[in-house]
């Protein structure tokens, strides 16, 4: 042991090699190792004289030596490594592994420079695995590894690809299976050493250690031996704990790559170099350590392309090599870091390399090469999509959604993989999005994310019935619930997007679509290895960050060109048109020839064809632009054909080839004028040509056309000459060899999708290629040149500006991808949950609805949100219960689930879930063998009591459940999901059997507690502000459905509606306020229910919640209690049962009574609901509700006014209500006697309503809106507003019917204004003076000669009260007495409405009734008599002309009614009355006047009569006023009562003139034994006063008389009153005094009615005759020439008295005697 120590000597490399070179001494063969030991001897003598040098050589292979002595110490190890011995070749491997790994080996080994000692070394550990030993090979890999490792050697160029290569070698031909592991292993981890190390750029950089068991995850697990992975997995990890040392970085600087340009192109020699190098990085600069990458990687792409030959079909080797090339492929790109992002010359490398050999072996049916395929597509996907747009675009058809596509006859393990990779795709979200922005968004890419839907959808749905196909039936359900998971996968995804960006974005749903252009909001999750996916580590790799309206213009550009599309190849001509009135081409013909030329839209050539040859205007057009943008200068003219005909077919019809021929051939002519004579030539032979091309290469022609059948076809066509044979047949060759064909001819049909995607990819070629049913590995051969053409396309791709790469972080997106997939979803979640009873596939199924209605939720996708929530509703089964299993059960949790996850944004499909619930409470209900809601909603009878369960649970309901039960026969029975309740389906029997199967399903509902049902509406107080709105609305509808089911009503729904606005009483007002608008409306539609106990319950539970409701305090000017109580108003108002109405007042009284101090706001319904109980019909309604009233305002009072003015309003409203009651006169007392009681508890309140100025901001228009004439309050304070609806209220009851209600409101309305009237302003005086106490009197004050107006038609008096009812003469006495005592009290208020007052008092002078005018007389005297001094000449003139025009403006209608009297015929004068019975001139008995006309006589007598009445009150008003207050009269106003004596005099003149009216009505009278109207006590009574007045005007106030010139007015009327007097002695009287001569005639004495009539106008003669005799002299003597001859008649006539005679002699004697004497 000591010795073996100290070999080597003290150097740290002696340690290393000293024991090593000793080992190979002892082991080599002396004599034929000889060199070799002798060198070794000479190294360790050497070693033992050295020690390390504290300086080192940079340019020394070992640590610590120089670079000679290091080559000296070192010539051992390599010859020991070339002796192809094993037992020395092992000590040296073991010494090289040691020298790598403690990091004693330094510097660049590169096969350049091929005479360093280290490349030699490593060039001769590679050359020695071919020994043939296990150990030796295993030793090599180690070795190799180890130096790969080592952080202080740079393996490069030609040496690394040598190590490589020397690997893959052992792999392939390793001696054993676990050999080969660990060469693949080894493999895999110098590949991750030499690009981990490029990613960073540097030699020091953490490595990870590969995992054997992920190498054989596809292949090779044959190689395993027992143990083997797990000796291989140990194996690595110990060379890579092994390696240590200090990294050079050197290695890291940058240096020029041409050196390197071809660095690796030797290697492999054979190698068919099938790419033209077209490295864009060529000539860059890079890193030593990047170049290598960057050349292994290449290299590695290159071995994967390697075929098989055609002499060797099965090589198996070759098979191997490719598959392990594909798998350290697969390592590179599964840990791949930023640099393949930001390196352009890696990204381009992938491009160029890995994209082409995904390409080429595409077309193999290899299962580890599909796999492995797909799973480096997979990583290129994760990390690089944001690079490899266009790439990706073409490899995700070509790979996954070819196999996908294949429902029939699809490989398992190849569709297992797809299924597989997808389900991994759609567990990140960010790639399922970016998919769907950058291709289903892009005009020039495929719809991936469509047609990934679409697939699992026919997957999940399985071959269509009736079709053949490969798979067994296990292979297709294996299938169809991978699909399923996939699509779950997707929708799972997308909300989970969708939660992540509204978490980053802190938005809860986006009104409008926001751009959010922020890197920091484009998150996405980390992938399964940890690595960032691309687009998160570089964003500066995403060429746009796109917004979803963008999009949105983009996907339905998109859309809408597809749809042209289709048309287009249904009917070309439709298409076109659709697509230029859409503007997605042109108008022009150029820009559709252009759009048909290019077609990367997937039109279908045939159809491009058909239009070409259309001969409308506009196609033809398009046909010539079409050909005329073809250049075939210098073509040849075969090829000329064939470059024209590769874009589209040529159609059928002859007509239409010979138009497009014409054309092509007027244009080759036209780009070579010099080719033929002319252009019918050209025709001719394109035409010949086409028909060529059909006979030779068309199977159904079996008589092929020769060369010779060619030439001599198209023998003349040159003018009349021939065109040479050498050119025809060289023509004939050429098409005979090579078909004429359009690009995208195939000889596998397709379907038309397919035709359509692949077109728009430009991929027919390819696809077609892969289609093939290939051997494994058939080569490609001809199809290069259709690989290079898929190249161009990638880098015509990459050079679009559609190829920038979008990115969104805007969750609008969503909706257009939900608008793809949830048709899709929704088919196969609902098929799979039907057909399959597979707990996992249903489980997978319902997840994925409770995604889908997540994200159409949230995204607010009403339609698609209902359609998912309405799948699952109808999928438990709840609606036939006897049908129900397992999986619906949990489509029953899955309901709940939703209902408490997605509840904010479920809106109207709350209503399904909620009638799920529903349905599984009865079925609960129905389980537990409890009575039904039935039994609570109906009246209790004896019967049904009997016969209701008693006990409980399943077992009893066994026992109790007969046929005769119907609610559970109902259940049984089942219904449509949409019935309105369950069971409604009443037809059909029901077996014993069934209802069995029935209640053994009821088990599976034990699942679902009473926990789960309730949280979802405890749950409710979690909900948004909309969202509880909606839930109350869902719930509303669902409680009415129950309520009204015609067999089983029930109330589940209803008392959870009480629980739920009890949950969520506590939110704000303004919530609350919209819920229970809807809560409101439900109530009273259920209350006004014809079903009696439902409305009971309503109105009980609508009590609760009240209740519950005024425990919380309301502030002042909230309306919120007012809403809560409204739908009782309503009911109260609209119910026809006694029951309700008596339930809601009793609910009313006790909820106010017990809760009097918190009713703020509500009072208003309170008193509704008391207004509309007032005028029930039902009496101990009225009483009941006015006992509540009674205590309220006797108790409570001022809670009722402390909130507002409206709410006192109602209040006094429903007073006023409570009078009209006609049930008891007591009530209605007793509410007036309230109504004083509100006044004076208003009044002791000190509401004053106060003098406000006129600016002041605060007054208020209160008007009363009950007020039929709109009368209003102008500028009233808020406590002057109290007073309003009492007073109005007050004044409309003095219009009752009822007498005592009548005095009572009267005297209360007027005590009221007295006592409390000083509290009120002006303003407010004038308002209740016009809206109370006027209407008081507009009974009275109305004109009484109304009727008079249609007289002829009714004369009968009409009442002045629009109801009928009028005062009686006391009501009118007290109120007008109470009206003139209120205006005096206030005068000085209530001065200006002086008029008003007036005009009520004359209009009682001009009442009918003779009481009411005695009453006007009466008040207006004592109005007059208490205020008369403080009259104004202005008031006074007021009054009198009031007074004037009461006593005028009746005339006119007066004399009207009287000339009704002319058209009635009485019988004649000319008999007896004895005879006026029996005959008269017309032969009119008594009888015979009509009772019309003896009704108008008896009116116009009786109105004769008051009018006389009347006229004589205003005489008497104006004498008692001038007696009074003459000192206070101005003659304007004196003149005023002259004017009305005088018109009442000549009235009643006038009146008594009417002789022939005068004797019909005596006549009429005398037959309706009535008094005669007294027409000459009125002339008397009219003149007597008008000559009196005068006669102390003249007197008394002879300044006012002289003005006026009175006397001689006076004499006029005394003159008057003369002739009167005479008129009526004798008739003759005016034609006796004209004439001349005195006739001699007799005097007849006068008869008695003559007598009678003078003796009633003795007296005014006689006053006449003083007033004459009372004149002066002087006055006399000026008016005795008018008056003397009337004097000398007055003489000459028969008098009824001596006293005329005795005042005439008088006169004569002493006024005229001495005029005669002077």
């Amino acid at each position: 042991m000591s010795t073996s120590q100290t070999l080597g000597g003290p150097s740290r490399c002696g340690r290393v090699l000293g024991p090593s070179l000793d080992k190979i001494i002892k082991n080599a063969a002396w004599r034929k190792h000889s060199v070799l030991v002798s060198s070794c001897k000479s190294a360790l003598d050497k070693l033992e004289t050295l020690t390390d040098t504290a300086l080192t050589d940079p340019n020394s292979p070992l640590l610590g030596l120089s670079s000679s002595d290091a080559e000296f110490v070192l010539n051992p190890i390599l010859l020991a490594l070339g002796a192809n011995y094993a037992k020395v070749a092992e000590p040296a491997l073991e010494c090289t592994f040691k020298l790598f790994s403690l990091g004693i080996t330094r510097g660049e080994i590169d096969g350049n420079v091929s005479n360093s000692i280290l490349y030699k070394i490593v060039e001769s550990v590679c050359k020695v695995g071919g020994i043939g030993e296990e150990s030796i090979e295993l030793a090599v890999l180690r070795v190799l590894l180890s130096a790969v490792r080592c952080p202080c050697v740079l393996i490069r160029g030609d040496c690394l690809l040598h190590v490589v290569r020397t690997c893959y070698n052992v792999y392939l031909s390793g001696l054993n299976g676990t050999n080969q592991i660990c060469a693949k292993s080894v493999l895999a981890q110098i590949t991750l050493i030499v690009f981990t190390r490029a990613e960073e750029d540097s030699m020091d950089v953490s490595i990870r250690t590969v995992s054997v068991s992920e190498l054989l995850e596809f292949t090779d697990k044959n190689l395993n031996e027992g143990s083997s992975i797990y000796h291989c997995q140990n194996f690595v990890s110990e060379v890579m704990s092994a390696s240590e040392g200090i990294p050079d970085l050197k290695f890291s600087q940058p240096y020029t790559v041409q050196k390197l340009q071809n660095g690796g192109s030797k290697v492999w020699k054979g190698e068919e170099d099938e790419m033209r190098e077209e490295e864009t990085g060529s000539g860059g600069v890079s890193s030593k350590i990047r170049e290598d990458g960057f050349i292994v990687f290449k290299n590695l792409c290159k071995l994967s392309m390697k075929f098989t030959s055609t002499e060797n079909p099965d090589d198996q080797i070759l098979l191997r090599g490719k598959t392990l090339s594909l798998e350290l492929l697969k390592v590179i790109m599964h840990n791949g870091g930023s640099i393949w992002r930001s390196n352009e010359r890696f990204l381009n490398a992938i491009k160029q390399y890995l994209c082409l050999s995904l390409l080429k072996n595409s077309a193999l049916s290899v299962m580890s090469i599909f796999q492995l395929q797909c799973s480096i597509f997979m990583s290129l996907l994760t990390k690089f999509r944001s690079g490899l747009k266009a790439e990706i675009g073409i490899f995700f058809p070509m790979l996954i959604l070819r196999v996908l596509e294949n429902v029939l006859q699809p490989s398992f393990l190849q569709k297992m993989t797809v299924l597989n990779l997808l389900e991994k795709i759609a567990g990140d979200s960010q790639i399922i999005i970016d998919i769907f922005v950058n291709y289903d968004c892009d005009v020039d890419s495929p719809n991936i994310f469509e047609r990934i839907v679409n697939g699992l959808l026919k997957t999940a749905l399985g071959p269509p019935p009736g079709s053949t196909t490969t798979l067994s039936a296990v292979q297709d359900i294996t299938f169809r619930h991978e699909s399923v998971k996939c699509l779950v996968g997707i929708i799972k995804s997308m909300g989970a997007w969708m939660d992540l960006q509204m978490k980053v974005g802190d938005s809860d749903l986006p009104k409008s679509f926001e751009n959010d252009t922020s890197t920091e909001s484009y998150s996405a999750p980390t992938i399964e290895n940890g690595t960032v996916p691309d687009c998160e580590l570089h964003p500066e790799m995403n060429s746009e960050l796109s917004d979803a309206a963008t999009l949105e213009q983009r996907r339905a550009y998109k859309i809408e060109l597809q749809r042209g599309v289709s048309l287009f190849n249904r009917k070309p001509s439709k298409g076109i048109e659709f697509l230029i009135k859409t503007k997605k081409i042109g108008n022009s013909p150029e820009e559709v020839a252009s759009f048909l030329k290019n077609n990367t839209s997937g039109l279908n050539e045939t159809m491009i064809g058909d239009y070409l040859g259309e001969r409308e205007e506009f196609a033809l057009r398009v046909m010539h632009a079409y050909v005329d943008s073809f250049n075939f200068k210098s073509m040849d003219f075969g090829e000329a054909i064939r470059f024209f005909l590769r874009g589209f077919r040529l159609p059928g019809e002859a007509q239409k080839i010979d138009r497009i021929m014409e054309k092509f051939a007027e244009r080759y002519c036209k780009c070579n004028p010099n080719s033929f004579t002319s252009a019918d030539t050209a025709y001719v032979l394109a035409y010949s040509v086409i028909m060529l091309n059909t006979d030779a290469h068309n199977n159904m022609v079996k008589d092929k056309m020769t060369k010779s059948d060619f030439i001599r076809n198209n023998r003349g066509i040159d003018d009349g000459k021939d065109l040479p044979e050498e050119y025809l047949g060289a023509l004939y060759d050429q098409i005979v060899k090579n078909e004429i064909k359009m690009n995208a001819d195939s000889s596998v049909p397709q379907s038309k999708q397919a035709n359509s995607l692949n077109k728009l990819l430009g991929l027919d070629g390819i696809i077609n290629l892969v289609s093939w049913k290939q051997t494994e590995e058939k080569p490609l051969g001809a199809n290069g040149l259709l690989i290079r053409q898929i190249q161009e396309q990638f880098k015509a791709k990459s050079g679009k500006s559609e190829s920038a790469y979008h990115a969104v972080s805007d969750i609008g997106i969503l909706r257009f991808m939900v608008d793809v997939c949830w048709g899709p979803m929704l088919a196969a979640f609902s098929v799979t949950l039907d057909q399959s009873d597979d707990r996992l596939a249903t489980t997978q199924c319902l997840q994925g609805f409770r995604h889908a209605v997540h994200v159409t939720a949230v995204m607010g996708m009403q339609t698609q949100r209902d359609a998912f929530v309405t799948s699952v509703a109808k999928f438990t089964f709840l609606h036939c219960a006897a049908d129900m299993k397992q999986k619906n059960v949990d489509a029953v949790k899955a309901i709940i689930s939703i209902a408490i996850e997605d509840g904010n944004h479920l809106q109207e499909a709350w209503e399904h879930i909620l009638t799920c619930l529903s349905r599984i409470e009865h079925l609960q209900l129905l389980g537990e063998g409890a009575p039904t809601d039935a039994s609570l909603l109906s009246v209790p009878n004896t019967e049904t009591d009997e016969k209701s369960p008693k006990s409980v649970g399943i077992q009893s309901l066994k026992k109790k459940v007969t046929l005769q039960n119907p609610a559970v026969m109902a259940v049984v029975r089942g219904g449509s999901y949409d019935s309105a309740a369950v069971g409604v389906n009443s037809s059909g029997l029901v077996t014993q059997e069934q209802v069995n199967h029935f209640i053994a399903n009821l088990n599976l509902l034990d699942q679902i507690g009473n926990f789960e049902l309730n949280h979802v509406f405890s749950h409710s107080q979690r909900l948004n502000s909309e969202a509880i709105v909606a839930f109350v609305k869902a719930l509303c509808k669902v409680s009415i459905s129950e309520l009204q089911s015609p067999t089983d009503p029930r109330v589940f729904s209803l008392t959870k509606l009480v629980e739920i606005a009890h949950y969520n009483m506590n939110r704000i007002r303004l919530v609350w306020s919209r819920m229970w608008n809807v809560l409101s409306d439900f109530f009273v539609s259920v209350g006004l229910s014809e079903n009696l106990p439902v409305a009971i319950f309503v109105m009980d539970s609508l009590r609760q919640l009240a209740m519950k409701f005024l425990e919380r305090e309301e502030l002042a000017n909230y309306n919120f209690q007012n809403e809560f109580l409204r739908p009782f108003v309503i009911i109260m108002q609209k119910s026809s049962s006694v029951e309700i109405r008596e339930l809601i007042v009793r609910c009313i009284s006790q909820m106010v009574l017990s809760r009097v101090t918190n009713v703020k706001s509500g009072w208003k319904s309170v008193f509704m609901v008391f207004t509309a109980a007032a005028a029930d019909e039902r009496k101990n309604i009225v009483l009941l509700a006015f006992e509540t009233m009674e205590k309220i305002v006797r108790e409570y009072f001022p809670h009722i006014t402390e909130t507002e003015a409206t709410t006192f309003t109602d209040c006094v409203r429903c007073l006023i209500k409570f009078t009209n009651s006609r049930f008891d006169s007591d009530v209605s007392l007793n509410a007036i006697a309230f109504l004083r009681f509100c006044a004076v508890k208003l009044a002791e309140g000190g509401l004053v309503c106060a003098d406000k100025s006129s600016d002041d901001g605060s007054s208020i228009s209160v008007v009363n809106k009950d007020d039929s004439q709109g009368q209003s309050f102008a500028d009233i304070d808020d406590h002057g507003s109290y007073w309003v609806p009492l007073l109005t209220g007050l004044s409309k009851l003095t219009f009752d019917s009822r007498l005592a209600i009548r005095k009572s409101s009267l005297e209360v309305l007027f005590n009221t204004l007295k006592d409390h009237g000083h509290l009120f302003s002006r303003a407010f005086w004038n308002g209740v003076f016009s809206s109370v106490v006027l209407p008081v009197f507009n009974g009275v004050c109305e004109n009484r000669d109304m009727p008079v107006k249609d007289e002829q038609d009714s004369p009968a008096p009409k009442s002045p009260h629009p109801d009928g009812n009028t005062w009686d003469t006391e009501t009118s006495a007290v109120a007008a007495q109470c009206l003139v005592d209120l205006f005096i009290s206030f005068y000085n208020v209530l001065r200006p409405r002086l008029s008003n007052v007036v005009s009520v008092l004359t209009g009682y002078l001009r009442s009918s009734i003779q009481g009411l005018a005695s009453t006007g007389v009466a008040e207006l005297s004592r109005l007059t008599g208490e205020l008369g001094g403080r009259f104004s000449e202005d008031e006074w003139r007021e009054i009198f002309l009031a007074l004037k025009e009461a006593a005028t403006s009746t005339l006119p209608g007066f004399m009207k009614l009287l000339r009704t009297m002319d058209d009635i015929r009485m019988p004649d004068n000319s008999g007896s009355y004895a005879n006026t019975e029996a005959s008269s001139d017309h032969g009119v008995t008594i009888e015979d006047l009509e009772d019309d006309n003896l009704q108008t006589v008896a009116y116009v007598v009786s109105r004769m009569k008051s009018h006389i009445a009347m006229q004589l009150l205003i005489m008497q008003v104006f004498i008692d006023m001038y007696k009074t207050h003459v000192k206070f009269l101005s003659a304007a106003n004196i003149m005023i009562i002259v004017e009305v004596f005088s018109s009442i005099a000549s009235h009643a003149q006038q009146l008594k003139s009417e002789t022939t009216l005068q004797k019909k009505i005596q006549k009429a009278c005398s037959i309706l034994e009535l008094s005669d109207p007294p027409m000459v006590h009125f002339e008397n009574e009219a003149y007597q006063n008008y000559l009196n007045f005068l006669e102390d005007l003249v007197k008394n106030n002879p300044s006012v008389s002289e003005e006026m010139n009175l006397e001689s007015l006076l004499v006029a009327v005394c003159e008057k009153i003369l002739q009167i007097y005479l008129n009526c002695t004798d008739h003759q009287y005016g034609q006796q005094k004209s004439v001349d001569k005195p006739a001699t005639h007799w005097i007849l004495p006068l008869g008695l009615g003559k007598r009678e009539e003078l003796a009633a106008r003795t007296p005014l003669l006689v006053s006449a005759l003083k007033v004459l005799s009372g004149l002066e002299r002087d006055s006399f003597k000026k008016y005795i020439a008018k008056i003397f001859h009337l004097l000398v008649d007055l003489v000459r006539s028969e008098h009824s008295s001596g006293e005329v005679q005795h005042v005439v002699s008088n006169i004569f004697q002493s006024c005229i005697g001495p005029i005669i004497m002077q």
